[in-house]
This record gives structure tokens, sequence and C-alpha cells, in this order.
């Protein structure tokens, strides 16, 4: 097996590790379209981490994280309607991201490598980038378990218990921008959202516990990033296209398996 391949493998399965809880608070908070916006805003960090000649996940990070606190200040403030402030940012950041890659004139491949993910760009050093990140986020997710799952539940209820849900979600979406950060190179940007949600939606039709929904979450993220990759080195297609692919034939297989337990 090609190295290049197995570092794929790795850093796919690192991802869905770390990726598949935080897909779970997104499909019980109704965040979809918040994580499409970090995902948009994400190209203009490429755009500027070409600019500015710096590394490239540091400025993704940094750019989605940027928008993602941005996002939490102006809906407190409460100036505008939340979507049409996700519809504003994720869109203008998007736009911004495109006019920088065409002044900077570089070559429409490594646009099109951004947007759908490319596993030749993969190296050992982005892995352990992938697998530190993971580490760092289930430890936050341990630690901060009880007020995620209660700002979840309810934010009022929270805050009566003495929890701090204001915090909670600040830690939430700069988990979010961590793992989009490190999952562009896999995914691309115009499919993390999807890697992120659709094995959280898969797990929900199993899980009857937050807990147990994480687990099936992260079961199903790993086998659709396998299946997806070895897809996408079978028939030479992108791997972000491919992972996402697999990720929902194994939905849709849960989808009949559900209904002939309950047939």
């Amino acid at each position: 097996m090609d190295d290049f391949f197995v570092r794929a493998l790795l850093a796919a399965g690192g991802i869905a590790l770390v990726a598949a809880p935080l897909g779970c608070f997104i499909v019980w908070r109704r965040m979809a379209y918040f994580g499409d916006t970090l995902a948009h805003s994400s190209l203009l960090g490429v755009a500027l981490s070409l600019a500015a000649d710096v590394p490239l996940i540091p400025a993704v990070f940094t750019v989605s994280l940027a928008v993602a606190l941005t996002l939490v200040v102006l809906q407190r403030r409460e100036w505008v309607s939340t979507d049409a402030l996700l519809g504003l940012l994720s869109h203008a950041s998007l736009a911004i991201g495109l006019v920088v890659f065409a002044l900077l004139e570089r070559p429409s491949a490594y646009l099109a490598e951004m947007l759908l993910g490319d596993i030749l760009t993969v190296s050992q050093r982005d892995i352990v980038l992938i697998f530190s990140v993971a580490l760092a986020v289930a430890v936050v997710l341990l630690l901060a378990w009880r007020p995620l799952i209660a700002m979840t539940v309810n934010h009022d209820l929270a805050e009566a218990e003495g929890q701090n849900p204001v915090l909670a979600h600040v830690l939430l979406v700069v988990m979010m921008a961590a793992v989009i950060a490190v999952a562009i190179q896999i995914v691309g940007v115009l499919l993390i959202t999807a890697m992120l949600i659709i094995p959280a939606v898969t797990a929900r039709r199993f899980a009857a516990r937050p807990e147990t929904m994480v687990l099936f979450a992260v079961g199903f993220a790993v086998l659709a990033t396998q299946v997806g990759l070895w897809g996408s080195l079978q028939w030479d297609t992108p791997s972000g296209p491919s992972i996402v692919v697999a990720s929902l034939a194994v939905f849709l297989v849960s989808l009949a398996v559900s209904r002939g337990r309950h047939a």
C-alpha cells in the first residue's frame, strides 16, 4: 500500500474521530447553517494564507474562529436575525476568498483541491496535527460535557443550574473552527459540513442517549471515511466527495436497517 494512502487513511480517521461528536451538537442545536458559514469562511483563510505566505491550517483556524466569535457577539446583540447574519457572513467570506484567489492568480487546480479535498496533500506533520487537535477536542468534550449538554437542552435552565452556557457555546465554536481547519485538506471547503452532519444524523436513529449517539456517530464517520478513501483510490475520484458519498450510503443503509427492525 502506498505511503500517501496510509497517511490519508490515518488523517481521515483522525478527522472522523473529532468531527462526529461535534456533529452531534450541530444536529442537536440545529446549527447546520452555522457550520456552513464556518466552512465557507475557511476558503478566505486559505486565500489569506497564500497572500501572507503563512501556514495553511493556522490561517484557516484564525479566520474561522474570528468569523465564529463575530457571530456569537452579533447574535447576542440581536441587530439582525440569526439566519440573515449567517447568510451574510457565509457568502461574504466565500466571495472575498474567491476574489483574493483571483488576484493571486493561483492555478484553478489548487482552488479545486481546497474546495473538494485532496488526499495527496496530507503529510506526516498534518497527521500529527490532526490527532493533536482530536486529542485536545476530546479532552475539552470530556471536561465540559455537562455544560455543553445543559446548554444544548435549555439555555435558561443551564444558567439556573449554575452553568455558563455562553462559555460553553464559545468552546463549541472554537472546537468547530479547529476541526474545519484540519479537515479542509481531506474533505474540502464545500463538504466539511456534510462530514459533520451525516454521521450524526445516521447515529440518531440508533441511540437513545447523547453519549450513545456520539459513539455511533464516531463509528459511522470512521467507516465512511475509510470506505470513501478506498473508493477514491479505486476509481480516481476526489477524496472529499467520495467520503461524503460513502457517508450518504451508510445513512441509506441505516434507514433500511432501522425500518427492518421496526417492521
